[in-house]
């Protein structure tokens, strides 16, 4: 996925930043805790599509 997409990118929910965990094809917003997933190249990224993560996922911790 281009960086530069991801860039231009806010979750939807807290308008936060967001940024792209590769290896497992998710949007990931640090500041609402969720993920949202890639489907065919393309970021679902409607609240209803997305995925709540725990505090101790490490997806959380890789950026923010």
């Amino acid at each position: 996925m281009d960086s530069r997409l991801i860039e231009m990118l806010a979750c939807p929910v807290s308008r936060a930043p967001v940024f792209l965990a590769e290896a497992r094809q998710l949007i990931v917003c640090p500041t609402s805790k969720l993920a949202y997933p890639i489907k065919d190249g393309i970021p679902a990224m409607l609240p209803e599509d997305a995925i709540k993560l725990e505090d101790t996922d490490p997806l959380l911790q890789q950026k923010g």
